[in-house]
């Protein structure tokens, strides 16, 4: 259970006014990380350092093979090294719960910043700065420019990972005209769209294609085609020696059904242990999420479900039915 007691909601420019005191900070991305986490991480981890400011990343989950053929993202603390560092910071993490076996070493510091865009987030760290948009990636591009550092090609590009991938390469719902505002400006500053997109969503192992084309053919839907259903099982990422981060965009496929209003995907992640994504049209998934613990957007939300298969499957079929 986190305390709000002593927690306080900031600004941006009293975030930045803060970091630009400090000599060194460790930055602290999600289990499974995607590119917007990994895009908030390393963009700021290089803005910090133009401020000497030492700085690294923890993923608990390392660096997915998707982004490091982007060649943009170096090394990753696994856990904390057990240094002292003058600040930790939270990006694109909802919950303590999505920081994984860090949090416990990131509780227990009493200099505690979060920068988020999940409307869900559970306010864990001494500071916060949650506001909703397209991808927290936008938020940090707004913090590097207050801390005044220069805005290189090669951040422009990291960030533009966040933007592209948050935002199903500008296809969401979540794609705004502040989206496009912040793309144009990081296109200015050198982001390559084309190379991006090239590497990011028309670059494929030959794996994830069959991978794809097995969940396809076994999803499931319910209430008269309303919600639909795919499912991930360990034995078939296993067989396709595959891991998490290649079946981001799945969940897309089922949304583009004519008639799908919500879709589901359980994905299996541990003995009796689910990681579930919802994605709707315009039913509010968030609050479905929130029925199980979980929570993130209204269109785009997680949650985890413990049991066998066919009870979490039940579990939700139910729950989004009264929602439909």
């Amino acid at each position: 259970m986190v305390t709000m007691m002593n927690n306080r909601s900031v600004s941006l420019k009293q975030i930045a006014e803060q970091l630009k005191n400090i000599k060194s900070a460790l930055i602290f991305c999600h289990i499974n990380p995607d590119g917007d986490t990994l895009s908030c991480a390393f963009s700021l981890k290089r803005a910090l350092e133009k401020l000497n400011v030492c700085a690294k990343v923890v993923s608990p989950d390392g660096l997915p093979k998707k982004y490091e053929k982007l060649g943009f993202f170096d090394e990753v603390l696994r856990l904390p090294d057990g240094e002292v560092y003058d600040a930790f910071i939270s990006v694109d993490c909802s919950t303590e719960g999505q920081m994984g076996e860090p949090y416990l070493t990131f509780s227990k510091h009493k200099n505690t910043f979060c920068i988020d865009h999940h409307i869900s987030n559970s306010r864990y760290a001494k500071q916060f700065f949650v506001e909703d948009c397209g991808a927290c990636s936008m938020l940090v591009f707004d913090l590097i420019k207050l801390l005044g550092v220069d805005i290189d090609s090669e951040m422009a590009n990291i960030l533009m990972v966040g933007v592209m991938t948050d935002t199903g390469n500008f296809s969401h719902s979540n794609t705004d005209q502040k989206v496009f505002e912040t793309a144009t400006e990081l296109t200015k500053l050198g982001a390559d769209v084309y190379k991006l997109n090239k590497t990011l969503f028309c670059s494929q192992p030959i794996e994830r294609s069959k991978l794809y084309i097995e969940v396809m053919s076994k999803m499931k839907f319910f209430h008269d085609g309303k919600l639909a259903v795919i499912s991930i099982f360990d034995e078939q990422m296993k067989r396709f020696n595959l891991t998490k981060s290649d079946t981001e965009g799945f969940i897309d496929f089922p949304m583009s059904i004519d008639g799908v209003e919500v879709a589901v995907s359980i994905f299996e992640n541990g003995n009796n242990s689910f990681k579930i994504s919802f994605r709707s049209k315009d039913v509010n998934v968030n609050e479905i999420a929130g029925v199980f613990g979980g929570g993130g957007h209204v269109k785009a939300s997680g949650a985890k479900l413990n049991g066998f298969y066919e009870d979490v499957l039940d579990k939700l079929v139910f729950t989004v039915g009264n929602y439909l």
